[in-house]
């Protein structure tokens, strides 16, 4: 890894609490990450594979400070973490235009003035491939492809130094899955940005991703560049993910 470091996780062990009950009586403290730790640098594009229920979302809601109940340092170089979901369909609120969705971050980060908001959204919406005009439709005007645009744009448009995508092209098309990854990779080199790339998808993984991270049950058994991992992996359950993925 070369460069200055975006994010630091040390020693990450995270915890759910199971079964509370309507009463609102404590339910079981559940482990889910077990020491946790990795870098990524700025401007790196690092990718998390591993099994659904491995720990891959409980780690990027740890990051973003969704779960408090952690043990270990989670070290911020720069300002706060932005998200992309996996469904477009549900991330954005329909009962909002796309112009305000845009601009809320902007308004809570309070450095522009209205005005400027205003053509900050406009340059963006230019920026993701829409006519600025889009900015008064609302996300069910939009197809799939388009609506993940928006979400790839509220979370870039306060030019955040790392940015965590969660599955971000599967409920995508192929051809739409292309275009976007496209995207992705042009911010990166535009806004001097990181990515924490979650995705099940190797094939995809490999495209993106300079280094990559394997979890299993809440540990990284295996972390190393996307070359290496793919070439001569080293561990069993990573053999096993390449397997399945062939």
């Amino acid at each position: 890894m070369v460069g200055e470091p975006v994010l630091e996780v040390r020693h990450l062990n995270s915890y759910y609490e199971e079964g509370r009950s309507i009463l609102g009586r404590k339910g079981k403290r559940r482990q889910v990450l077990h020491d946790v730790s990795f870098q990524i640098a700025r401007g790196e594009i690092v990718g998390l594979v591993g099994e659904s229920g491995c720990g891959k979302t409980t780690l990027s809601r740890t990051i973003l400070g969704m779960i408090g109940d952690y043990e270990g340092e989670i070290i911020h170089h720069s300002q706060r973490p932005q998200m992309v979901f996996q469904d477009p369909y549900s991330s954005l609120n329909p009962a909002r235009t796309i112009g305000w969705i845009l601009e809320e971050p902007l308004r809570v980060q309070g450095k522009l003035s209205a005005g400027e908001r205003k053509e900050a959204v406009a340059r963006m919406l230019t920026r993701i491939g829409l006519d600025p005009g889009y900015a008064s439709r609302r996300p069910q005007e939009l197809s799939g492809g388009q609506r993940q645009r928006v979400s790839i744009a509220s979370a870039v448009i306060t030019r955040p130094g790392l940015v965590i995508a969660d599955e971000p092209v599967s409920a995508l098309d192929v051809t739409i899955q292309a275009q976007i990854l496209e995207l992705l990779v042009e911010l990166k080199k535009e806004y001097d940005l990181s990515y924490l790339f979650i995705s099940h998808d190797l094939n995809v993984v490999y495209q993106i991703c300079s280094r990559v991270l394997v979890m299993k049950d809440g540990v990284i058994v295996e972390q190393n560049t996307a070359d290496q991992i793919f070439d001569h992996p080293q561990h069993p359950y990573t053999r096993q993910l390449l397997a399945a993925a062939e």
